[in-house]
This record gives structure tokens, sequence and C-alpha cells, in this order.
């Protein structure tokens, strides 16, 4: 009797422990982030800024980040394309947009289901398919982008103008990979094993 209460008193001790570190996570890490970027107007040529500086590669994390890139100093009524190019020669197309007849874009890369489509396939190097009840699955079969520092940069489709900035890709933290065995344990996110 005696042996089963202390059992379910440690179990209840590491549940509220780990509540206690996923509740701190969460509360404190907003709190460490950098204030947003914003445009130098005083900048006469191409520019691009990206909100935030720096993603997680946690699944559930990455597709509720919402990443934003601005720029200015591009020819009105062209597009824009943007690539992350990074270590390993990787390179990955993660957007494009019109230029507003100001000459400046804002492009996100938020939570529609073509940009979620669009995370997991060049940045987490996944797929996104339906499962029975057609709630989207994020499908892993294969290690996403590497970490390390990125460069973003804006192609102008029509003009020879382009811009650049840094990105960094971190790896998940303790927290994002919690979150991640959950999305696992509810169907959320399948591993896929490549023959």
């Amino acid at each position: 009797m005696k042996k089963k209460q202390n059992g379910r008193s440690w179990g209840l001790i590491v549940l509220v422990c780990f509540m206690v570190i996923v509740a701190g996570g969460v509360f404190i890490s907003p709190g460490c982030a950098n204030p947003p970027k914003t445009l130098d107007r005083s900048v006469p040529g191409p520019q691009v800024i990206v909100n935030p500086e720096t993603i997680r590669l946690g699944v559930a994390k990455l597709m509720d980040t919402v990443i934003v890139f601005e720029g200015s100093g591009f020819k009105p009524g062209d597009s824009i394309f943007i690539t992350l190019l990074g270590p390993n020669e990787t390179k990955a197309i993660v957007a494009e947009g019109p230029i507003k007849p100001d000459g400046t874009f804002k492009v996100e890369l938020g939570k529609s289901s073509i940009n979620k489509l669009t995370k997991a396939m060049e940045i987490l190097r996944a797929d996104i398919e339906p499962n029975e009840k057609f709630e989207p699955v994020v499908v892993i079969s294969q290690p996403p982008i590497p970490k390390g520092v990125y460069t973003v940069k804006v192609t102008s489709m029509m003009s020879p103008l382009t811009a650049e900035t840094k990105l960094e890709v971190k790896g998940p933290t303790i927290i994002n990979s919690v979150i991640d065995w959950i999305g696992k344990l509810t169907g959320k996110i399948k591993h896929k094993k490549t023959k």
C-alpha cells in the first residue's frame, strides 16, 4: 500500500516539475526576444529585413512562427522572390510577392495552409498530408535544413536589383522537442522512414 502511494507521489512530483518547466519556458521565452527590426528609410537602394531574426527547427514551433520579410528600394510593379542560402550549400526558396507603388514589399510566411506547406517543405524538408479526419499532419522523412546563419536574398524578377540580410536557424529547444513529442502522440506529426 505504501509503495503505491510513494509511486503516485513521485509521479505527481515529476508531473508538477514538468509543468513548471514548460510554463516557465512559455512565459520567459517571449521576454528574451529582440524587438522587431524596421526598415531604414534613409537607405536609398534595395534593402530587406526579416522578423524574427532567429527561427527554431521545432516542428510545432516553426509551423506556428510567422516570418515577415520586408523590403524597400525596388522598382514599383515588379515582383520579388526570397531565397535562404546557408550551410552545406543549402538553398530554399521560401516566398515571393509583388512590389508596391512606393517600391516596398511585405511578405509573410505565416499560418495559412500554403505558408505552412512552404515552411514544411522548404525548411523542415517534410510534407503535409491529411489524416482520416482531413486534418493536416506534418510528415518528417529527412532532417531539416542545417542549423546556422543563413543569407536571406531578395531577387527582383524584372530587374537586377537584390538585397540581403541574415536569418539565424537554431535547433529545437527542450520545450520544442517535448511539444513535438506530444504532437507525435496526438498524430499531428508523423515520422516516416525512407527506403
